[in-house]
């Protein structure tokens, strides 16, 4: 199975997929990390080493919010929300991704049955 690091991502795609997942209600890192690895049937496989500095990113630029908690093991733990910014540039990522994807889709199908 190929897993995809974040060097295999598009650029910006980490932090759109970030945004998603955390849109489902507050997370903390590791269960972000799991989330994408899950969701993405273990394609998606980001390393705290990618992810942190993503998630430092997201927070600085106003589209996460955070605050540290006790997680479900007991140790206090950095959540990361989604604020009404990041939901906004979310939305607009999202619709840009939509409309790439069709574009590349519709390209890859010229080529169908060539070959």
């Amino acid at each position: 199975m190929v897993i995809a690091q974040k060097s295999d991502l598009p650029q910006g795609t980490l932090d759109l997929l970030i945004l998603n997942v955390v849109a489902l209600g507050p997370m903390h890192g590791y269960a972000i990390a799991q989330r994408l690895r899950q969701v993405s049937r273990e394609v998606v496989n980001v390393t705290q080493g990618t992810l942190y500095p993503a998630l430092h990113r997201l927070e600085n630029r106003g589209f996460l919010a955070a605050d540290w908690k006790q997680s479900d093991t007991g140790r206090d733990a950095k959540f990361y929300k989604l604020t009404a910014k990041g939901r906004t540039h979310m939305a607009s990522e999202a619709e840009s991704w939509r409309r790439l994807a069709q574009a590349v889709g519709a390209i890859l199908k010229t080529s169908e049955g060539v070959g």
